[in-house]
């Protein structure tokens, strides 16, 4: 990378949530929003379903044609410790953001209270005033992931202006949906932001891909999590057992828009990975490819994005509408 003016600090949070406890993490989630800030970050990014928890290794008692009652009670501590949007914990966020004087990109489990109560893999972009600028539902969770999530749709493919570029996220492996890429691309994204639970060396290919894919720096985080960490009260802890100690083991990195490393990956460990971008690389790097620009064809491929947001019920329309 060229020294330039044209720069941002930005810091991706590799740690681990106060798992199952939402005011406990966003208590921790503040505290390392202003650690950050006093390096001088500008930009902070924390993992997929920060709060309260990823809860990897855990069925919630259920198999094809059965759920437990034990299994009921631990989904409902994870429902009870999600997070309503908006709400005190998005509050909480806000106001240190606000303090940090930074925009904060932060991973949650959103509880749609007004919509039913379904739960969604969520992510929320905070100004550096403190606001909500806007959120995005993951659209699709993957494999068991379905059985605690519901589907976004594309009213949340959310990117929003910053003084450092467009910022916008897909989570974890929305990212191996081309068209969603695209979507995010065509709408400009410079800062392109992928909380993850994929600690798999196979996870950094793809995100040096989408580098050199969309043109855009690729800020990636993922937790550390161990075993341990996990309350010992859970009704499923149990099944814990057969789960290695270290139960995801990092990877967060930044990847430039020529897919060359600025940062990381960082592994085995809990970190606050610090990097300057320089953000003219972006302009350079679209010398010789520019995915929705010179290179491409639109004569030929077109793709259409329905950002209508979805209801099972519309009120007050006639029927003819």
């Amino acid at each position: 990378m060229t020294d330039s003016a044209n720069g941002v600090e930005v810091a991706v949070v590799q740690t681990a949530p106060v798992i199952m406890d939402r005011e406990a993490t966003t208590e921790k989630a503040v505290g390392l929003i202003a650690l950050a800030a006093r390096s001088g970050a500008q930009v902070i990014i924390f993992p997929e379903t920060f709060i309260p928890a990823y809860p990897r290794g855990l069925t919630f008692g259920t198999t094809v044609g059965n759920r437990t009652e034990a299994g009921r009670a631990d989904w409902l501590r994870y429902w009870q410790n999600a997070v309503p949007v908006p709400g005190e914990t998005t509050e909480a966020i806000g106001e240190a953001a606000r303090q940090a004087g930074a925009h904060v990109v932060m991973g949650v489990t959103e509880r749609a209270e007004g919509e039913g109560g379904t739960l969604y893999c969520t992510v929320l972009f905070f100004g550096p005033d403190g606001r909500l600028l806007g959120k995005h539902r993951k659209l699709k969770p993957t494999a068991a992931e379905r059985l605690i999530w519901g589907e976004g749709d594309g009213s949340t493919l959310t990117v929003v202006d910053t003084p450092h570029g467009r910022m916008g996220s897909l989570i974890c492996w929305e990212n191996y949906m081309p068209l969603a890429r695209m979507a995010m691309y065509a709408k400009g994204v410079q800062l392109y932001v992928a909380p993850t639970a994929d600690a798999r060396d196979t996870w950094q290919a793809t995100i040096r891909h989408i580098a050199l894919e969309g043109r855009c720096f690729v800020l990636s985080c993922n937790q550390f999590v161990t075993k341990d960490m996990y309350p010992k009260d859970l009704a499923g802890y149990a099944e814990l057992a057969a789960s290695p100690e270290v139960m995801c083991r990092g990877g967060s990195a930044v990847v430039d828009p020529l897919g060359r490393y600025v940062a990381g990956p960082v592994y085995d460990r809990e970190e606050i990975i610090r990097a300057r971008l320089d953000l003219d690389v972006i302009a350079a790097s679209r010398f010789d490819f520019d995915v929705v620009g010179h290179y491409a064809r639109p004569d030929v491929f077109t793709l259409v994005v329905d950002e209508r947001p979805k209801r099972n019920v519309e009120w007050g329309r006639e029927p003819s509408e």
